[in-house]
């Protein structure tokens, strides 16, 4: 997974693109600027990007017909807005459809550095939250099909008799395969086991 630690600033006007650049490599801040929404869309390195700064009104494609995409291709990515005045009601949409935050022009140096850096701190939270999850994820595809299903009858509130009774199995080999779920998913109780699988999506909710 890439750093993403990149802000990338999409906006027509190139004095705008300039000076944010400008203001935030003066913090060690990396940035990438692009006159379009289109270019940005076209850049194979821009899952590197941790923060978008984007102009609300350009030539073709917009700043929230961008960020419609980026939600269509399911990409959660931290949104300043940058509106002139008359722009304002379309920022305020956007924010609802997700955007961080927006920022009026012409802004203050400090203004802009605060909410880039807390979109940063968010791209962070996101990311770590996708790795722990992806891991946890991991930890349950390895499991057999007949794990998953003693796991989904777990998860269901069944008992261990109960479970042998509807397997044909003998009360020891479902003992077992509790054991062996709690060793795959490194779960510390059976309580932890059944969060863990609920917020791995690994329940099939068919017993």
């Amino acid at each position: 997974m890439p750093l993403c630690n990149i802000v990338a600033v999409v906006d027509d006007n190139a004095a705008i693109r300039d000076l944010v650049r400008l203001m935030l490599e003066d913090l060690k801040i990396e940035v990438r600027t692009y006159p379009s929404a289109r270019a940005f869309l076209d850049d194979p390195n821009n899952r590197q990007t941790g923060c978008l700064v984007l102009d609300v009104r350009m030539p073709g494609m917009s700043g929230p017909e961008l960020q419609q995409t980026l939600h269509d291709m399911q990409w959660s990515l931290p949104i300043l807005f940058l509106t002139a005045h008359g722009d304002i009601p379309m920022a305020v949409e956007a924010m609802r459809s997700g955007a961080v935050d927006f920022l009026q022009k012409p802004f203050q140096e400090q203004q802009l550095i605060d909410r880039v850096q807390r979109s940063l701190e968010r791209s962070r939270s996101q990311r770590e939250a996708e790795r722990r999850n992806e891991t946890l994820r991991a930890r349950f595809e390895v499991l057999t099909p007949r794990e998953r299903e003693v796991l989904d009858m777990l998860v269901a509130g069944q008992q261990t008799k109960q479970i042998a009774q509807r397997l044909n199995i003998s009360v020891k080999t479902v003992e077992e395969y509790r054991a062996t779920l709690k060793r795959k998913t490194h779960a510390s109780s059976m309580l932890e086991l059944v969060s863990l699988a609920t917020q791995a999506g690994a329940v099939s909710g068919g017993h």
